[in-house]
């Protein structure tokens, strides 16, 4: 599983990683986005012309599927059943914000563990910097972009005063390391 977080300035540094993600990859991609719930997917329509992996908003009880970017819906945060079933929650907000991005990196971390990447870019608020921190714990890959290169520095910078993260990264460089990474063997 591969978990993005982002809030205020993150989007171009989003869709790099997305035109750059494989084609042949075998994870699920779970993007978490702090953004208006406004009833059209303008999101999901910029990030589908961006790459020929399916890009679907999540439902509530969702199987998880390999080689799919899902998005967390506005206005819900989105937990993770043991089963690798997506489950969408209207429980208050965290950080003012609901997808919280915490909220969904812990329940990535809780069930995906060593097999988790987690990448947390720009944002005006900490949301995130817990749950990227419990994703390293549970074994996970955590890679935080460098707070210089960010247009709202704050969500990063506060990941790294808690945390040190396996690669903090510039914007552009997130995109070409993500690919390395995912880049099937053989």
């Amino acid at each position: 599983m591969l978990a993005i977080g982002g809030s205020a300035g993150s989007l171009e540094v989003i869709l790099k990683i997305v035109t750059a993600l494989p084609v042949t990859t075998n994870i699920s991609v779970f993007i978490i986005v702090h953004r208006k719930n406004d009833g059209e997917s303008i999101f999901r329509n910029l990030l589908s012309a961006r790459t020929d992996l399916p890009v679907k908003e999540i439902e509530d009880k969702e199987e998880i599927i390999s080689g799919i970017i899902y998005i967390a819906p506005a206005d819900y945060h989105v937990l993770i059943e043991n089963e690798k079933m997506f489950s969408l929650d209207l429980s208050e907000k965290v950080h003012h914000s609901r997808p919280s991005i915490d909220v969904c990196f812990e329940s990535v971390a809780e069930v995906f563990g060593k097999s988790a990447i987690a990448v947390l870019l720009s944002g005006a608020n900490a949301d995130g910097a817990e749950g990227i921190r419990k994703i390293q714990q549970c074994g996970g890959f955590a890679i935080v972009q460098d707070p210089e290169s960010a247009d709202v520095g704050y969500m990063p910078q506060q990941a790294l005063e808690i945390m040190q993260p396996d690669k903090i990264l510039s914007g552009n460089d997130i995109a070409l390391f993500i690919s390395k990474l995912l880049q099937p063997s053989g």
